[in-house]
């Protein structure tokens, strides 16, 4: 939620469409203007994501996804799905890694509770999608997942 008040403007948030019933939190990211995505139904995704790539062109628009499609305790990424990458190769914009350290000392999953912690947070250059086409897309994912995941291992003081 706090990212919301973060985001630079003309950003909007890549969310999967169950997140839309989660009670208060589903409410406020709805509100947010969080573009829901149905995992469920590759042709539905596909289908959003192509409008939200005219949509970033047109009215210039950014876009922030979360690669892994889904949240991680433990201290490592999980692989990254290709539909921001597919995104971002579409619209021909460059992909910005965001990379949060870990958070997995100050998180309870049985509890669900956060207790007192720090997140580092590092923004990594652009990687360019210029010229870039769908065949394209299985590398770019790979290159962002190996530089984004050696910046997590380094925010979080583990070694690589």
């Amino acid at each position: 939620l706090g990212l919301m008040e973060v985001l630079p403007d003309d950003c909007v948030q890549v969310g999967k469409k169950e997140l839309m019933y989660a009670g208060t939190v589903g409410l406020i990211i709805y509100l947010g203007g969080v573009i829901f995505i149905n995992r469920k139904s590759t042709t539905s995704a596909k289908m959003v994501m192509a409008e939200v790539a005219k949509t970033m062109a047109t009215d210039k628009v950014k876009v922030w996804v979360y690669p892994e499609g889904t949240r991680n305790c433990t201290g490592d990424l999980l692989p990254f799905k290709k539909g921001a990458f597919h995104l971002a190769v579409q619209a021909q914009v460059p992909v910005i890694p965001v990379v949060y350290s870990s958070f997995t000392t100050f998180y309870n999953p049985k509890k669900n509770l956060f207790t007192s912690g720090k997140i580092k947070v590092e923004v990594l250059p652009p990687i360019q999608t210029k010229g870039l086409t769908s065949d394209d897309v299985s590398d770019l994912t790979d290159r962002c997942f190996r530089t984004m995941r050696e910046t997590l291992f380094r925010l979080s003081g583990r070694p690589s």
